[in-house]
């Protein structure tokens, strides 16, 4: 089971992202960082544990300096670089410094889901090579990447399927005369109230919306929705 890290400096976007990975099956959240220095920590923890990281969500732009930093220094844990960076340049030294992904934010949570199961693929041809005592050729280092990047368009085609129903939500909201619930939502949508839900945390995460407490005569307050503008 790939255990993951995620490092991002707004501690929203870091819950959404873990809570992306924990939604994959096979896949286990480690924890989240969100500094250079909590990353580092994370990862020496897990080595002493004797539970690497085997792979880090990595944000670019952090307090203590650039996520690249981190990624050139990991040697036994594998990175997507997950950031809001649009120079060519920052993608170029992602490259450079080993990323296995690169993903510009923001992004949906299925594109997330296709590449970590790409990443589970990629995993599984090596693993499954090394139980057969096979060793490294040029048709198994082609294999791999190619398990690798498989989904690269169908986490686009699924990505664009995602801020389609996205876009829905966001329309129900802005028309919709008060501040509505994650099951409002969905009556108002067609879509499950769970569909609805993460898309409403994944706006909500993107600094989209204003999230409203009612207080009802008893029980937990009910969370509820409103474009941040209104």
């Amino acid at each position: 089971m790939p255990t993951v890290l995620v490092v991002d400096d707004d501690f929203r976007v870091a819950s959404l992202h873990a809570g992306y990975v924990a939604a994959v099956a096979g896949f286990e959240v480690a924890g989240t960082a969100g500094s250079l220095a909590q990353a580092r920590v994370a990862l020496s923890r897990a080595r002493a544990a004797g539970a690497p990281v085997d792979l880090v969500l990595l944000d670019v732009y952090l307090p203590d300096g650039s996520g690249l930093d981190l990624l050139r220094e990991l040697t036994d844990a594998d990175a997507f670089v997950l950031t809001a960076a649009g120079e060519p340049e920052t993608f170029r030294r992602a490259v450079r410094a080993g990323a296995a992904g690169y993903l510009v934010k923001p992004f949906g949570e299925a594109l997330l889901h296709s590449r970590l199961r790409s990443y589970a693929r990629f995993r599984r041809v090596l693993a499954t090579a090394a139980g057969q005592g096979q060793p490294l050729d040029q048709d198994l280092a082609d294999a791999a990447l190619r398990a690798l990047h498989a989904e690269a368009g169908a986490g686009r085609a699924a990505s664009v399927a995602a801020g389609a129903t996205r876009d829905l939500v966001l329309r129900a909201l802005t028309e919709a005369a008060e501040p509505l619930s994650a099951a409002e939502v969905a009556a108002a949508t067609g879509i499950s109230r769970a569909t609805a839900q993460r898309h409403l945390a994944a706006l909500d995460g993107e600094g989209r919306l204003a999230l409203r407490l009612r207080y009802g005569a008893t029980g937990r307050p009910e969370q509820r929705y409103a474009p941040l503008e209104r």
